[in-house]
Formats: structure tokens, sequence, C-alpha cells
């Protein structure tokens, strides 16, 4: 994996830049739809490519290794071409599945115990069987396994989980360099930033993942419960640190804005899967503020779904007709709310790069963020 930056911005620390793997070209800052289980729920791989403009999407390991399988994976040829997706993946780890079933986990220096939320079944993910599982699915960037504490830890939990997680990470950074992938391309492997909202911690731990080189690093345990300015000072106090020439991954943020700010703080890659569950509720993000499509007032409004808007796939589809489809429980409501929600995060990076290319993104992200804050 390669990665360049293209542009910088006065009075931000904002970049543009392209990272390069064996699936193609992802320019940055990117928004990465999440494609949890190999499929971005109600979202075709046409649609990703065609009308949203994906670069790259996600797969989670807990999830892929429990269903399909690995047998099965590994039987497709690696997911690319189990989900027929041949453009760059990114596989989370599986650390905040396991975190998010704490009735159902146990953590120990080996690793992460856990019972399946299917059927029960125990299983153990250790920091290399993590590797391996990876290595089987074949994405194209790896995350190490890692303890997500929740943002209201205090500090003695936080510094308990933070040195857990540097010691799995020792263990998956070895895994790792002695490993190769299985299906003839190169596998990229990022490290996790922890640390909660403790800067001291943040720092130790942006200064461990820095050391090991690896060719990206990503900034975990944020927006998980923690206050939305706790949240954007850990990404200034970690990418004061983490190196400028590796790409920044800011994992499970957010909304429109959420998303400006971290650009804004030096932030390139970003996922979250509230463009589709907050679509598929009736929520849909425009270019001028968020709209609730279960509210009468758009009951005879036949205008686009965001007429300020580019022209992406919503301009078939009047705010009154998908208020009518949600109302009546339609299924295509959540689909096209999915695809409109997905295109406009896509369009936003998009924006966000060409003003950070032009020179005035600090300027247009102020504009920007009262828009998209915005309730219609």
């Amino acid at each position: 994996m390669k990665f360049k930056i293209d542009a910088t911005t006065p009075f931000s620390s904002a970049r543009a830049g392209e990272i390069t793997t064996d699936h193609g070209v992802i320019p940055t800052p990117i928004f990465m739809p999440v494609g949890t289980v190999g499929s971005v729920k109600g979202v075709h791989m046409r649609e990703l490519r065609e009308d949203i403009d994906a670069k790259i999407i996600l797969g989670n390991t807990y999830h892929l290794y429990l269903r399909p399988g690995l047998d099965v994976i590994r039987g497709a040829g690696g997911l690319h071409k189990f989900n027929s997706w041949n453009h760059p993946i990114l596989t989370d780890s599986g650390g905040f599945q396991v975190f998010s079933l704490s009735s159902n986990r146990k953590l120990k220096e080996e690793g992460a115990y856990f019972r399946s939320h299917i059927d029960g079944s125990k299983y153990l993910f250790t920091p290399e069987g993590v590797v391996d599982i990876q290595r089987t699915i074949g994405s194209d960037i790896m995350m190490a396994l890692d303890e997500c504490p929740p943002g209201t830890s205090d500090f003695s939990y936080a510094r308990k989980s933070l040195d857990l997680t540097h010691r799995w990470l020792k263990r998956g950074w070895q895994r790792y360099q002695e490993t190769e992938g299985l299906y003839g391309y190169s596998q990229a492997y990022f490290p996790i930033v922890q640390g909660c909202v403790y800067p001291e911690l943040r720092k130790e731990s942006a200064r461990f993942v820095s050391d090991l080189g690896a060719d990206g690093n990503a900034i975990g345990g944020l927006a998980v419960g923690e206050p939305t300015e706790k949240m954007y000072e850990m990404i200034e106090v970690v990418n004061d640190i983490l190196p400028s020439d590796r790409p920044r991954y800011l994992m499970g943020v957010g909304t429109p804005a959420n998303i400006l700010e971290a650009i804004d703080r030096g932030v390139d890659m970003m996922d979250c899967v509230m463009p589709t569950r907050n679509g598929r509720n009736g929520m849909l993000f425009t270019s001028n503020g968020i709209m609730n499509m279960r509210n009468k007032k758009w009951a005879d409004d036949f205008s686009e779904l965001d007429p300020d808007g580019t022209a992406w796939v919503d301009h078939e589809y009047s705010r009154a007709y998908v208020r009518h489809l949600f109302v009546s429980q339609e299924l295509l409501a959540m689909q096209i709310a999915s695809v409109h929600n997905l295109a406009f995060y896509l369009h936003l990076v998009k924006e966000a790069r060409k003003h950070i290319v032009a020179g005035d993104f600090a300027s247009w992200k102020k504009e920007m963020i009262e828009r998209v804050t915005r309730r219609l």
C-alpha cells in the first residue's frame, strides 16, 4: 500500500491525498460504507459503484468469521470474489463487536473469549488468530485486535485496557510480518490508537503505534459515549503525533459535521453505519440539513430530496413519494434512503477534497457545518 499527499490547506490540518492498493486507488479524505457481513445493507454492488461511487467498503472479521465462515470465503477465493466487489476492502478486527458483547465476553491475556450472538457458541479471538482470519478474508487493509473501552471509563480501567491493547498489538504485528496474503496481492495492517479520553494515554498510544512504522494508523475508541468536544480534542492530540506521511483512519465516526471536523483535524479515512442505519429509519442527510421523511410536511412536497445537491440517484424521487413509501412501510423506502445518504456522504468528502486543493477548505467547512446540522 502506498500513500501520498496531494495538497494541504491554510488554517487547517486537512489534507488531500491518495491511497494506492492492489485493488485500486482511493482519493482522500474518504468515507467508507460499512458492509458488515460482506454487503452494505439494502444496497447493490452496482449502486455502490455507479450511483454512490464508493472507492472502498468495509467488512467485519467477527461477523464474517461466524457467517458464512472461513471455509466458504476461502473456497470463493476471498471476500472480493465472494461478494463481487473488485475494489479495496478494509476489515475491522472484530474488537469493537466483542466490546459491544460485554455480557458475553471475557478479556484475558491470550485474547478475547466471547459467545456468538447467533447461537451462543464459544470462541476465542487472539491477536495472531485475527491476523490469520483477515488473511483468509483477503481484505486490502486489516485492523489489529484491540479492546475498545467505553468513553466513560475511569483512568484506572483505561490504563489497564491500553496496556492490554499494546501487548496484543505487539503479537499481532509480529504475526502480520511472519505471514503473507493468500490470494496474490498485498495486505496492509493498521494498528489502533486507544486511551479513552485521557490525553496522556492517547499520546503514549500514538507514540507506541507510530514506532511500528505501519502503512497506516487508526484512531479507535471514540464516539463511544464521550462528549463530542472530547472526541475532537483526542483527535488533535493523536494527530499531532501520528506520522503525517501515513493515512489516518478515524473508526466509527459519524455525522456529516463529525466528518468535516475530523477532516479539519487531519483525518483521512472514516466509516460509520449512520448513513444506512438512519436512512432505514427515515432520516435523510442533505446539503441543506436533515429530514425526517415520516413528517407530514413532506406529504405534498414534490421537489427532489436534495435540490441543491449534485444529481445523484435521488433525482428520480420526490420527497412526497419517499415519505409515502416510508409511511406504507415499503422496503424500497429503505433502499432509496440508504443509497441517498451514502451518496451524500461520498459527495461531502469529495467536496472537502476539492476545497482542500483549492485552498479555501476552512471557510467552506464553516458554511457546510451550519447547513448540514439544520433540521428541515
